[in-house]
């Protein structure tokens, strides 16, 4: 069952375009893992940036997690950010058609 994430990225006043622009090489070298199915920001109304993420399985997820591409993220989002990333793992809930009942 694959797993979906999310990660909401707050960043400083004046810094959203900072947070896109540390975000997007680590998009391209995620979307190059093992396991990731999707890998992706959205700017939410609030100012905040929205990741969705999907992965085959958790065990890649946790893979992705220790990996060097997310500590190069890290250590390129330091000190733009106004909270910690808050990170959530869901688990699909199938309804509806295969392809639009799930992401």
């Amino acid at each position: 069952m694959p797993v979906i994430v999310t990660a909401v990225f707050t960043p400083k006043e004046g810094a959203f375009d900072d947070v896109v622009a540390a975000l997007s090489p680590a998009i391209t070298e995620v979307h190059e893992e093992p396991g990731c199915l999707l890998y992706a920001i959205h700017e939410h109304p609030n100012g905040q940036i929205l990741m969705v993420e999907k992965w085959e399985t958790a065990e890649l997820l946790d893979s992705h997690g220790e990996g060097d591409a997310v500590k190069r993220l890290n250590a390129a989002l330091e000190g733009l950010l106004e909270e910690a990333v808050e990170v959530t793992r869901l688990a699909p809930i199938p309804a509806g058609t295969q392809h639009q009942g799930t992401l």
